[in-house]
Order: C-alpha cells, then structure tokens, then sequence
C-alpha cells in the first residue's frame, strides 16, 4: 500500500497567512476530515511527529493540521487580541473554506479553545465530532448552550491536569452527546505521554461516527 500524501502550504484569507500540514488517505475519497489544532507551546508540527496524522490518513481519513494564529509558521492575526479572547465563530469557518474542506471533526487542546468553542456554538452543523482535551474558555458558555449543542464529543483530559483539565471537563460535561477517556497520571499535553492510547482512543471515537 503507498504511504500516505504529506503536503505542506499556506492559505491566507482576510490578511491572515495560515500554515497547514496535510495528510491525505491514499483510499478516496476519505471517510471523514479532521482538522488538529494546538495547544500554546506546540504548533502543527507536533502532530506531525506525534504520528497523529499519519495515523489518522492511514485509518481512511484526511488529516489537517494548521498553526494557529501568530504560532508556529502563521502569522499574527488581528483577532482575537490576546489568549484568552474568543475568536469569531467564524474564524474557522473561514479556514475551513480555505482548505476547501467540509464539515470536520475537530480536535482542540488548550490554547485552540479560544478557537474552536465559538465555532462549535455558532455552526455545530459543520462540526461532525468534536475531540477537546482541556481546552481554555469553556467557562464562557452557560450550561444551557452546552446542552443544546448535539454534536458527538470524546472529552479527554490527563488525569494528573489539576485544575486545568478538571476544571474544562466540568462544562464540557454539559454537552447532551459526549464520552470521556482520562489519561491516568498524564499532565495538561496528555496526547504526549502515551501516544498509543492517544490514537487507540481517538479512532475508535471516529470509527463510531
């Protein structure tokens, strides 16, 4: 079987320049996309060394990673100002368009929350499944919009990420449609500390969609 297609590039749109590592399935077309973002520290290449997007190309699915804005190979953005701040729901809409993918599963650790829960909250419907693993911002939503959103959710978090992992976990609980994986005894980076638990969990969460 040939490996997988890696393909690195750039897509800008609205004066933002966004750097993307591709992983494309050599079956196609693929079951489903899904699009990595990053948490504070790490960039899109720590997917890539990870093994996460050859590992989810291999599976069948197309695998997007970007570096967010100001990050790694992007440049800075114009919004949202600060960590912290949420971007406009339609930040990711507009990246999506850019790499001309459809709805996605996203996966969204620390940092990327600022990102991918106002998408989440402003167009669900592009959100097949959503991977958070104690991202920051979820207690900017009240219980009531969890609730309403309905898309499938697999919230992982390590077991030793007090209080940042325990403290996401208790809003993201609120979605109506989620399981839970704790990491035991990993820290914040929980994908980092035992990568093949990582994957096992995530494709079997993709493989029930």
């Amino acid at each position: 079987m040939a490996a997988p297609e890696v393909k690195e590039g750039k897509v800008e749109f609205e004066g933002q320049e966004l750097f993307y590592i591709r992983v494309s399935p050599t079956e196609q077309p693929p079951r489903l996309s899904v699009l990595l973002l990053h948490g504070i520290n790490f960039s899109s290449k720590t997917w890539l060394d990870l093994g996460t997007l050859h590992k989810l190309a291999e599976a069948g699915y197309q695998a997007v990673a970007i570096d967010l804005p100001g990050r790694g190979k992007s440049n800075e953005s114009t919004a949202p100002t600060s960590v912290g701040d949420l971007a406009p729901d339609s930040f990711l809409l507009d990246v999506l368009k850019s790499l001309e993918l459809g709805p996605v599963v996203i996966v969204s650790p620390s940092l990327s929350g600022m990102y991918s829960l106002p998408f989440l909250f402003g167009h669900s419907d592009m959100v097949k499944g959503f991977i958070p693993v104690a991202p920051i911002c979820t207690e900017k939503f009240s219980h009531e919009q969890y609730r309403n959103v309905q898309t499938p959710t697999l919230i992982v978090y390590g077991g030793a990420d007090k209080p940042m992992g325990e403290t996401s976990f208790n809003n993201l609980k609120n979605l109506s449609n989620h399981k839970v994986h704790i990491m035991k005894e990993a820290l914040h980076a929980c994908y980092m500390s035992n990568s093949e638990e990582w994957h096992q969990t995530v494709l079997e969460f993709l493989q029930g969609l």
